[in-house]
C-alpha cells in the first residue's frame, strides 16, 4: 500500500538503528516516526550507504541512548515542512545527508524507513540515477564542498561553476575513497591538475576520473615522488584518510615554497608549521548545533547556507551525467545487513566500494 499523509498519522511507528549504551546497535521495529519540523523535509527511506564514521560513532560512544544512526540515504519525499524554501513536493525521488546519532536530536539518523532531512543537505535524484547510487552521495558532496571549496574554512579553490584558469595542481590524497573519487572528480572540473594516492590496483580507476597521475602510498618515497613530479609546485593537498603517515606524505609533497595549504576531514596534527591548515566537518553543514565527543559546535549558520549553495552545483554536474557515483555494493538484509556491514567496515574488509543497503529488505 501506498503510504499518504492521511496514512501517516496512522503509522506510528518504524523499524530503525538504534545505539544502546555501550558501544552497541539494534535493529527496533516500534521507533516513533520523527516529528516534521517547519524546516524539515520527511522522507521514506529506500536506500542507504554505509561511512566510516557510522562505526566509529558506535566504537567512541559518542550518540546518547536510543539516538538513531546513519547519515547517507536516499528515497522519496513524504511530507515537507511549511517553512522549507527549496521547491521539494511530495513524490520527489531524493538523497542527502543528516546528522545520525545526533544527541541535540535523536531522531535525524538515516538509518530508519523515514528519514528527518534539512534542506541544506538534500537534492532531487537525477533520473539516470538509480537509489542505490544516489545514496553515497550525500555525505561525499558535503565533505568535499567543504574541504575544497568553502571560503573561510577549506582550501578555497575555485568552484566547479568557475573553474580557475590557472595550471594549478592538487593532491586528494585518499583517492579511492567515497571522498576521495569524488574529490578528483569536483577538482578536475574547477580546471586542476590532480594528483592522488592509492594501492596500485585502483590506479586505473582514479585515473579514469580525472586523476592525471597516481602514487602508491605505501612507497617510503611517495610523498618526495610527488613533490619531483609537480616540480615543487603543488600548493593543495587535501588528506581523505587524516592519519600521521597521511599527513606527512602530504607534507613531503607540497611545495616549499610559500602560500601551501594542507586541509584534512578529520582533525590530525600536521608536521609543517609554514603550512596552513584547515580541518572541516561535514555536520556543520546541516546549519544547526550539535556536539560531538564532547565538543559543542555552534553557530553554524554559514555552512548550511554554502551546502545549499554547494548542493544545487553538485546536482547540476551529476545531472549532465559529468559525475560517476563510487562504485557500489548492495548487500543483502536492509537494516540488519547494515549491522554486519558496519563490522566489516571496523575489520577494512572492503576497498573502493560503497555497501549500500535497500531498507525494504529488513527481515
Amino acid at each position: 500500500m501506498e503510504l499518504t499523509s492521511t496514512s501517516l498519522q496512522y503509522l506510528n511507528t518504524m523499524k530503525a538503528i538504534v545505539y544502546k549504551d555501550p558501544n552497541q546497535v539494534v535493529v527496533v521495529s516500534d521507533r516513533s516516526l520523527p516529528k516534521l519540523g517547519d524546516h524539515n523535509i520527511l522522507v521514506k527511506t529506500e536506500t542507504l550507504a554505509l561511512n566510516p564514521t557510522d562505526w566509529k560513532h558506535i566504537r567512541d560512544a559518542i550518540p546518547k541512548d536510543d539516538c538513531i544512526l546513519g547519515v547517507d540515504f536516499a528515497g522519496i519525499v513524504e511530507e515537507v515542512g511549511p517553512s522549507v524554501t527549496k521547491p521539494f513536493q511530495k513524490g520527489d525521488r531524493v538523497a542527502g545527508f543528516v546528522n545520525g546519532g545526533n544527541s541535540y536530536n535523536k531522531d535525524t539518523g538515516a538509518f530508519a524507513e523515514y528519514v528527518l532531512a534539512k534542506e541544506f543537505t538534500l537534492f532531487k535524484i537525477p533520473d539516470t540515477v538509480s537509489f542505490e547510487e544516489a545514496a553515497t552521495l550525500g555525505c561525499g558532496f558535503a565533505t568535499v564542498g567543504q574541504g575544497l571549496f568553502e571560503k573561510d574554512y577549506g582550501l578555497e579553490l575555485a568552484l566547479p561553476s568557475e573553474p580557475t584558469k590557472e595550471t594549478e595542481y592538487v593532491l586528494i590524497y585518499g583517492g579511492s575513497t567515497a571522498s576521495g573519487t569524488l574529490g578528483i572528480q569536483f577538482a578536475k572540473l574547477a580546471g586542476y591538475k590532480v594528483i592522488s594516492t592509492s594501492s596500485p590496483k585502483n590506479s586505473n580507476l582514479l585515473k579514469s576520473l580525472g586523476a592525471e597521475e597516481v602514487f602508491d602510498y605505501k612507497d617510503p618515497e611517495c610523498g618526495k615522488k610527488i613533490n619531483e613530479y609537480t616540480r615543487n609546485k603543488l600548493r593543495y593537498a587535501w588528506d581523505c584518510i587524516a592519519t600521521a603517515s597521511a599527513a606527512q606524505i602530504c607534507a613531503d609533497a607540497l611545495t616549499t615554497e610559500p602560500g601551501a595549504r594542507y586541509g584534512g576531514i578529520i582533525g590530525v596534527k600536521f608536521p609543517r608549521e609554514d603550512v596552513k591548515h584547515t580541518d572541516t566537518l561535514a555536520y556543520t553543514g546541516l546549519g544547526e548545533d550539535f556536539e560531538k565527543r564532547g565538543r559543542k559546535f555552534l553557530n553554524n549558520e554559514k555552512h548550511g547556507e554554502f551546502q545549499s549553495m554547494w548542493f544545487e552545483i553538485a546536482r547540476t554536474f551529476l545531472a549532465a551525467g559529468r559525475l560517476r557515483p563510487h562504485p557500489v555494493s548492495v548487500r543483502p538484509k536492509g537494516l540488519v545487513g547494515a549491522i554486519e556491514g558496519m563490522e566489516t567496515m571496523k575489520k577494512g574488509e572492503y576497498s573502493a566500494e560503497k555497501l549500500v543497503y535497500r531498507v525494504s529488505e529488513t527481515p
